[in-house]
């Protein structure tokens, strides 16, 4: 990522990509100058209740998508490296003290605070989890940025000039399901990003 995009918010028909990049959206026009795109996206469109044709909207879904990304990233940062600490300094202190200096006692003992330690951090990944993934607005955004990505593989497949991993957000194999009744996202008014 150049300093510039780290330091510029995203301008008019632009969006943040994976890594924080900015790039520019794709008109809708472009995407759909084969049939077979257009009958996609309407089709898409209909199963999601979404204008996938509708440059402002693809837009927004696009920065929303980015948001999205951002706060799983975070999280997972936020979740992971203090439990990898955590889970490296038992093995060590097992490893280098327990297994040879401590009585059997001493060593029972250790065995049940490592197992709650253990036990904590995966009660924190499931609860960590259910609330990111199991977000069923934010799952809404997955599945449509899914459908979209779809419809970007189809226009390159027939002939449309897609610039390289077009939108730049990779598949969904989970907790992209679309639900109806969720509600819809809005971007914060602050960072439009």
């Amino acid at each position: 990522m150049s300093d510039s995009d780290e330091d510029r918010e995203p301008g008019p028909g632009e969006y943040r990509a994976r890594a924080g990049i900015i790039r520019k959206m794709v008109p809708g026009e472009t995407l759909a100058v084969a049939p077979q795109t257009r009958e996609l996206a309407e089709a898409e469109g209909r199963r999601l209740q979404f204008d996938f044709l509708d440059d402002e909207a693809v837009l927004k879904l696009l920065r929303l998508r980015y948001l999205d990304e951002a706060k799983l990233h975070s999280a997972g940062m936020k979740l992971g490296i203090p439990s990898a600490f955590a889970l490296f300094g038992l093995f060590a202190y097992w490893g280098s003290y327990v297994r040879y200096w401590e009585d059997s006692k001493s060593q029972t003992m250790y065995y049940a605070g490592a197992a709650a330690a253990v036990a904590l951090i995966v009660l924190l990944y499931v609860v960590s989890l259910t609330r990111h993934w199991g977000n069923r607005a934010r799952q809404k955004v997955r599945a449509r940025a899914a459908a979209y990505r779809k419809i970007a593989h189809v226009a390159v497949r027939h002939g449309a000039e897609l610039p390289d991993f077009y939108p730049h957000y990779g598949p969904y194999p989970f907790a992209a399901n679309f639900h109806s009744d969720a509600e819809e996202l809005e971007l914060p008014e602050a960072n439009p990003r």
